[in-house]
């Protein structure tokens, strides 16, 4: 990106050193791991990034080894990291995980990332001027509950102001970082602080036992824009903009449910991230909802036929031509790995050969 262009988007939160086990099987059988990087916030800024949009990602690392690791790899995917601290004090926080899907028993993650660097950051260590001027802030409900600190500075950058980017919040309920139960209000309230929340059902229901969209929306009362994942029914969003609904009555909002193609699943872990990534880039182009969901489920496409958190997306050109197929044709979308173009001999493919529709 640009050096003296400001971002488009600013994400800001926790990235750590991840390491992915050399095959499958429990954490105490597997032999060796393969070092990568994992956060969610990262994953967003890398994915639009790799869509061509301006991006910075404002994070806290060591001074070590591992957080030069982070900084090197997230700026190579052509994000900002100007912004990034470097504490000489903290360490950077890795985990461990095993290669089963996360909805499973099988899978197993294993943190170390009490007292890391990132627990650190709070208002003073990250100014507000590192994220003015962009036009999307995006966070999640995970840098909340890093500590106190995080807290408060997640406060400060949802607190209604002048000039205040468009805030993006991902709710990301991680119940073993809320020991002390106060996620359902805290969540809660900094959703009804952020313009654009995406949550999931799944979250809902365990935050909040809410199991329709309709509650769902209601509850998260502040925001324009609120988008609910369905898992395999799809995803669906709630636009409250007035000028969504300006020809109809005592509307409160317009919602659009957009099911996702099939897909033949490599990996799922990242899709979260990436259909976030997805939403907020045909957002920054101005597209519909109905697009913007499409969008959202390409992104998500990417990352689950591909293994790791991280996944490059389709080229604008390809992604804009599939979210523009009439009903029919995306009810039959059908997608495997490699469909969007990219693998390891050559970044170069159309990917056209890997996209199959369904009869």
């Amino acid at each position: 990106m640009s050096g003296h262009a400001p971002p488009e988007v600013v994400c800001l939160g926790e990235s750590m050193v991840t390491f992915l086990p050399s095959r499958p099987g429990r954490l105490a059988d597997v032999p060796s791991f393969t070092r990568a990087i994992g956060g969610a916030e990262s994953n967003v800024a890398c994915a639009l990034a790799a869509a061509g949009h301006r991006t910075r990602w404002i994070g806290r690392v060591g001074r070590d080894g591992f957080g030069d690791h982070l900084v090197e790899t997230i700026g190579s995917y052509g994000v900002d990291v100007t912004a990034v601290g470097r504490d000489p004090h903290r360490p950077t926080g890795v985990y461990f995980r095993t290669d089963e899907d996360r909805a499973t028993d099988a899978h197993e993650v294993v943190y170390y990332r009490a007292g890391s660097a990132a627990s650190a950051m709070s208002p003073a260590t990250v100014p507000y001027d590192s994220v003015a001027g962009a036009r999307v802030l995006h966070l999640t409900g995970i840098t909340a509950a890093l500590s106190a600190d995080c807290l408060d500075l997640v406060r400060d950058l949802t607190a209604p102001r002048p000039g205040r980017p468009l805030v993006s919040f991902d709710v990301n309920h991680r119940p073993g970082l809320w020991r002390d139960g106060s996620a359902p209000e805290v969540l809660l309230e900094l959703a009804r602080r952020a313009d654009l929340v995406f949550v999931g059902a799944d979250e809902a229901k365990a935050l909040w036992g809410l199991k329709d969209s309709r509650a769902v929306t209601e509850l998260i009362d502040g925001p324009e824009t609120v988008v609910l994942k369905l898992g395999k029914a799809g995803a669906e969003v709630t636009d409250r903009r007035p000028e969504s609904f300006a020809d109809i009555e005592d509307a409160d909002g317009v919602s659009h449910l957009v099911r996702p193609p099939r897909v033949d699943v490599v990996s799922a872990v990242g899709a979260g991230d990436a259909f976030a990534a997805g939403f907020l880039s045909a957002t920054l182009r101005d597209l519909d909802m109905r697009t913007r969901l499409r969008h959202g489920h390409l992104m998500a496409a990417a990352a689950l036929t591909a293994p790791g958190d991280l996944a490059r997306p389709p080229r604008r050109a390809h992604a804009d031509r599939l979210a523009a197929l009439d009903t029919g044709a995306w009810g039959t979308l059908h997608l495997g790995p490699g469909w969007t173009g990219h693998d390891e001999e050559g970044p170069d493919r159309t990917g056209d050969d890997q996209e199959v529709r369904t009869p």
